[in-house]
């Protein structure tokens, strides 16, 4: 593997490298480039100085290129499965379900070729008018995350390459590989030299540097709160525009009235899809008190028949890593400790061969939870639920917003006013009522609170990577009156 940097596959500067670890056996499979920040200037510069040529080429021939990355992914796309299970640890089921989703958002912001307008604003007289055009910001840096590894670069790539950007793109050192495949694919699609750049390495390293270099216009990263407050004083003295989409600490909310088997349905896959890896996660549990024991009997008897292990057969697979592993012991332990009840799981299950050094956690249901405990205030991004019963429609609704993070959240009920209600008083970003997510790619992916700013999907999203630039004409010919400009001046 190597970076990509100014039209060439290279080497990190330095000759440096990085092992990738198998989530799976905790076996080496692969090295990468630890980039220096000699690299970067040199990514950061091709893609400065092929910006003008490729928003130049319009946004219909940019468009073919986009058609083209997404029809090369969609043929090779069993080689895209493969790899995504292999770095990243996912079960077989959801690998083929990213791989839509990438394919899906290609193709979404491909069609964005003729849709994105502007305005014609009359002027203060007849003969004048304002046009208000949008324009790509430029240099854009995209820093994609581990837990969907080829989705969020597709769902980065595609919008800021469709809107006449250039792109220096940094992967999650936990997934790599996933990224530079697609990277490979746009290439091969006929993306000029020095529009796409790719660099890999710690973020210690060039982190930092990346998103404080001078000649960045724009960054997108999906990642931690804490990555995104830093990446926000980092980017503070460029003013770079910023699409930042952080924590999240879904509440799930079972009503009374509550079709019990559908929110079942989706809860199995709210909490468990990705082993949890999700930012859309359902990391809080609020059952109404006169369906909790019936509700929980039914959610303790489908979890415990989740099969954990090699994701080519089992329902769910490893963490991606040894400290996701740890933290997400380390939330049970806390839980028990302070009294919660462990309904289901809690434990590194016994698994067989080289599965045993594999990053392997239980799904597993607490209860008794306390809502300022950890495990009901801070993310957990694990196979671990806590569960509370409520009372009133108040009482779930104050519980469910007292989160430092609003990102999604769901509702499962009959009752049309409870559902409205809930519109307008939960204060989160998205709100599934009676369905699973994931977002659609037509949808505006977006939080309140320490979630994050800006968002992703849909034409609100497209329009982040794009500026509104305004120009006044007067066409009338006529002399200019302007009452401070002394006539006498003019000859």
């Amino acid at each position: 593997m190597k970076n990509f940097i100014d039209g060439e596959w290279v080497d990190s500067s330095s000759g440096e490298t990085i092992d990738k670890i198998s989530p799976v056996d905790g076996k080496v499979i692969g090295t990468f480039p630890s980039a220096t920040r000699d690299d970067v200037d040199r990514a950061i510069d091709a893609a400065e100085n092929s910006f003008e040529s490729w928003f130049s080429l319009g946004s219909v021939g940019r468009s073919k290129i986009i058609y083209r990355a997404r029809e090369l992914i969609e043929q090779n796309r069993k080689e895209l499965e493969a790899l995504l299970m292999k770095e990243n640890g996912k079960i077989k089921l959801e690998t083929k379900e990213e791989v839509d989703g990438v394919i899906d958002q290609i193709q979404y912001y491909a069609e964005f070729a003729r849709k994105i307008t502007g305005d014609l604003v009359e002027g203060d007289t007849s003969t004048r008018k304002i046009f208000q055009y949008k324009v790509p910001v430029g240099v854009v840096v995209a820093l994609t995350p581990w837990n969907f590894p080829a989705a969020m670069v597709a769902r980065k790539l595609a919008p800021a390459l469709m809107t006449g950007n250039s792109v220096v793109m940094k992967p999650s050192s936990d997934t790599p590989f996933t990224a530079e495949w697609i990277v490979r694919k746009f290439i091969e699609a006929g993306i000029p030299k020095g529009v796409l750049n790719f660099v890999t390495g710690k973020g210690s390293v060039i982190g930092d540097y990346i998103v404080a270099h001078k000649k960045v216009n724009l960054i997108t990263m999906t990642g931690s709160t804490s990555t995104g407050q830093r990446i926000m004083k980092n980017a503070s003295n460029n003013m770079s525009k910023l699409i930042l989409e952080l924590g999240g600490k879904a509440p799930f909310m079972v009503w009374k009235d509550a079709d019990l088997k559908n929110a079942l349905r989706t809860l199995l896959w709210a909490k468990f899809w990705n082993t949890g890896q999700s930012c859309i996660a359902a990391e809080r549990l609020y059952v109404h008190a006169s369906v909790y024991k019936k509700f929980m009997d039914m959610f303790v008897k489908a979890t415990s028949q989740i099969t954990v292990g090699d994701p080519m057969t089992a329902r769910m697979g490893p963490l991606i890593n040894k400290g996701a592993l740890q933290t997400t012991e380390k939330f049970v332990t806390e839980a028990v400790d302070s009294g919660a009840k462990i309904a289901y799981g809690g434990k590194v299950p016994n698994l067989p061969g080289d599965l045993a050094s594999g990053y392997f956690y239980e799904p597993t249901i607490i209860e008794n939870v306390t809502q300022k405990s950890s495990l009901f205030q801070e993310e957990v991004f694990g196979p671990v639920l806590g569960a509370m019963q409520v009372e009133d429609e108040e009482d779930m609704f104050t519980k469910a917003n007292d989160s430092k993070y609003g990102l999604a959240s769901y509702l499962f009920t009959s009752d049309p006013n409870l559902i409205f209600t809930a519109a307008e008083k939960i204060r989160f970003g998205e709100l599934y009522v009676n369905m699973p997510g994931p977002e659609s790619s037509q949808g505006y992916h977006t939080g309140f609170r320490l979630t994050g700013q800006a968002g992703e999907g849909s034409k609100y999203g497209i329009e982040e990577y794009v500026k509104l630039k305004n120009v006044y004409v007067d066409y009338s010919g006529k002399p200019l009156n302007i009452e401070t400009v002394d006539e006498k001046l003019i000859e």
